[in-house]
């Protein structure tokens, strides 16, 4: 099954632009309002109205040939740019902002960026400690999450216009975008393992591993991708990187308080602690925990599977190109999503930008990396 979607995607995506992208746009452009009339934030509907228009500009100027690139260059502006110098100039934005603006205050002022006891939903911050350097830098701090996102995306290569004024990434983008840097360093540290970098993949994962858990799935991911290609040593390297680099921005914090980590990072987002969490998109995870008794330890039950199948399959065909282990990512981490008892759909932007590095066509070409007998091959 796994193939024959592989298949279908890349027979989609070898389509010629010209066929698909003034009805993407437009696409685009119809789902923007319409997402903004079912949601009550105030943020989304501010989104909502104003990205529409930059999508209707983008189908209007992408049915003319010469004018594609102004259209994506209208799709980005009207879905990104603007309604993100509006909103932060408005002082709209999800709480998840606040939160991060709070943890960067308490780790200036207390040498933390956890509440020790949290109460309110207010309270909590589920992300690890590295998230509260972007609170301590100046402004507000979607400039920064959003600018660090867009330099991973650069420097692995991929094409940024579609990837920034694609819906969920650009609301996201727009009105919080806590989760972009975290996928945009793992799809970063996914290239850099496929061109033979192990040591530099390393640190890139390291550093997302201490933004946010989601990105600890890619680290083993990437090493399987780097013994194939290079073998043990190598992989060895990577891992020594990755964890010296996560464990000394997160360890501190963790012995410090080790009961109000777990009550911030583990038990919150596990929707294991008597506040709820507001991620409650209707999602399969969230609907099991609801409605269903014992609901929590099923969905935990299938996460733990789900996550076992994935390990599975990579210790079982290990990926040989980025571009796999990105399309391996993308699926245990989309299972993963839909699956969590306290989640939003927001969480899909994982294996959507993971999707970019394992359909899209990069820039540029990964080093080709020679070992073994592949080696012995071209020198024969």
């Amino acid at each position: 099954m796994t193939k024959s979607v592989d298949r279908y995607l890349r027979h989609i995506l070898s389509l010629p632009h010209a066929r698909y992208e003034p009805c993407a746009w437009a696409a685009c452009a119809i789902a923007a309002p319409g997402f903004a009339l079912a949601s009550d934030l105030r943020p989304h509907q501010a989104w909502g109205a104003m990205a529409a228009v930059g999508y209707t500009v983008a189908a209007v100027l992408a049915c003319g040939a010469r004018s594609r690139p102004a259209a994506r260059v209208a799709a980005v502006a009207g879905a990104v740019v603007l309604p993100l110098g509006g909103l932060t100039a408005a002082g709209l934005g999800q709480l998840e902002l606040t939160v991060v603006e709070r943890s960067g205050h308490l780790l200036l002022t207390t040498g933390s960026p956890y509440v020790a006891d949290p109460g309110a939903v207010a309270d909590f911050n589920p992300y690890l400690p590295g998230m509260a350097l972007f609170g301590i830098l100046p402004g507000d701090p979607r400039w920064w999450l959003g600018g660090a996102f867009a330099a991973a995306l650069a420097l692995a290569g991929l094409r940024l216009a579609w990837l920034l004024a694609c819906p969920l990434v650009a609301l996201p983008l727009v009105v919080g975008g806590i989760d972009l840097p975290v996928v945009g360093l793992m799809c970063l540290g996914l290239v850099l393992a496929g061109q033979g970098r192990p040591g530099r993949a390393g640190l890139v994962l390291g550093a997302a591993a201490a933004l946010k858990w989601t990105a600890w799935p890619a680290l083993p991911v990437a090493l399987a991708l780097i013994v194939a290609r290079q073998g043990g040593r190598p992989a060895l390297r990577c891992a020594a990187v990755a964890l010296i680099t996560m464990s000394t921005a997160v360890l501190p914090f963790a012995l410090a308080d080790p009961a109000g980590f777990y009550r911030n990072v583990v038990a919150f987002p596990l929707g294991l602690t008597d506040t709820t969490s507001p991620a409650a998109s209707p999602l399969p995870g969230h609907l099991l925990a609801t409605y269903v008794p014992g609901g929590t330890v099923i969905t935990l039950a299938l996460l733990a599977a789900s996550a076992l199948l994935i390990a599975a399959s990579v210790m079982a065909r290990p990926p040989q190109t980025a571009q796999a282990a990105a399309f391996r990512l993308a699926l245990g981490l989309g299972l993963a999503m839909t699956l969590m008892p306290a989640t939003r759909f927001g969480y899909l932007v994982y294996p959507l930008v993971l999707g970019a590095p394992a359909y899209g066509t990069p820039r540029r070409r990964p080093t080709l990396i020679l070992t073994g007998e592949t080696r012995e091959k071209a020198l024969a």
